[in-house]
């Protein structure tokens, strides 16, 4: 038996004012002042690669942090795996570190770099419940001279649950697998880590081309793709018993241009 079923996947987002209160005129102190936003720069030093963090899944998807560092030896939720330096000019035109040009930039080299990092290619991380997020200096601290953006790895207990971290990260670990509490599309599927209880894996990733959304039957007509990849990982390749998750339009825009096979482990 050949069992299909196409579902909605849960489109995860993995996403500090200046007061001044110096009155215009000479000051009536000759005491020398010091602008908050250097303050803020000074105290918040380009990251290092390599450290770990203890994060919630809030502070993971904020656009900034000054979470301190903890030893990897220590429970922690993430990991610095790559920091770099912000290209904010345009044609000419210095773009603020919050614009949308400088964020997706700032997003595509931290997906990009990922999967090298944990050794592994984009399907293997597209498999996984791995995820890169990333922060940057806020529009004071950048004003003041920090360039930098600083790419983390976490890896989602299931939706909005960060799992803790060994202290190798490796998308061979099939631990920090995709997994479903049930058949994908029902009412009772969840998608969870596969250290967690579960009794659907996803195995296989299509992809599909172009960057306009195909339409749902468009996506649903490439599940086909699955049964290949189901008939090796079923125990009987007679019965094969498969689900095929398509992405959705909002997944499509984010950037998710792939949909997810996934078969029974019970």
């Amino acid at each position: 038996m050949i069992r299909r079923s196409v579902a909605l996947l849960a489109l995860a987002v993995l996403a500090a004012g200046c007061d001044s209160s110096t009155p215009s005129g000479t000051p009536t102190s000759s005491a020398p002042t010091t602008h908050p936003a250097l303050v803020l720069a000074t105290e918040l030093p380009r990251p290092q690669e390599g450290r770990c963090y203890q994060l919630s899944y809030d502070d993971a998807v904020a656009p900034t942090t000054d979470a301190g560092h903890v030893s990897c030896r220590e429970p922690h939720t993430a990991r610095t795996f790559y920091v770099g330096t912000i290209d904010a000019v345009v044609d000419g035109h210095l773009l603020a570190v919050d614009s949308r040009r400088v964020q997706d930039d700032i997003a595509a080299q931290c997906t990009r770099r990922l999967a090298d990092d944990l050794g592994g290619s984009a399907d293997d991380l597209a498999l996984s419940m791995f995820r890169a997020v990333w922060f940057s200096p806020s529009v004071e601290q950048s004003d003041a001279g920090a360039s930098w953006f600083r790419c983390d790895v976490i890896a989602l207990a299931r939706e909005d649950e960060l799992a803790a971290l060994p202290r190798h990260l490796s998308l061979d670990d099939e631990g920090f697998g995709t997994c479903g509490t049930a058949e994908p599309g029902s009412s009772g599927f969840e998608r969870v880590i596969c250290s967690e209880k579960h009794s659907w894996r996803a195995i296989a990733v299509v992809r599909h081309r172009g960057t306009t959304y195909p339409g749902a039957q468009q996506l649903t007509d490439d599940q086909a793709s699955c049964e290949d990849p189901a008939r090796a990982a079923a125990a009987d390749p007679l019965t094969v018993v498969f689900s095929y998750l398509a992405p959705t339009r909002a997944q499509w825009n984010a950037g998710q241009h792939y949909g997810t096979c996934w078969v029974p482990t019970t």
